[in-house]
């Protein structure tokens, strides 16, 4: 291989090392922008009206429940997936407490509270 030669897979790597920049860099911004649907999404998701009957309470826990479960499994980053996955689980357990308690009610708001902040900590 002579210098042209040379030259040539000089410049054909600088172009591939050039595009592993650009990939790096558009994987970054889509995580980024995933991250930013899915934390976008998630807090939107992260009510619940305690003042409902128990049952359609318990339903729409259900629901949010699973979705959370879902977004988890579409985000890249940890610390949202996990900050998802704890919210989800307190979803889970308003589908198991005796609802007519308003003490029960006011713990799990507690909690879910403490939940939803570590998400925006996550997502920030």
């Amino acid at each position: 291989m002579g210098m042209r030669g040379a030259g040539v897979a000089l410049a054909a790597t600088l172009v591939l090392a050039g595009c592993t920049e650009v990939n790096d860099a558009v994987d970054g911004a889509s995580d980024f922008a995933d991250k930013a649907s899915v934390c976008g999404e998630a807090l939107g998701l992260a009510d619940l009206n305690p003042l409902v009957d128990a049952d359609r309470l318990r339903e729409r826990a259900e629901d949010k429940e699973q979705r959370l479960r879902e977004l988890a499994n579409d985000v890249a980053d940890e610390d949202v997936r996990a900050s998802l996955l704890g919210l989800a689980d307190s979803y889970v357990q308003v589908q198991k407490e005796r609802l007519e308690d308003a003490g029960v009610v006011a713990r799990w708001v507690k909690r879910n509270t403490e939940r939803l902040d570590a998400l925006r900590r996550a997502c920030t």
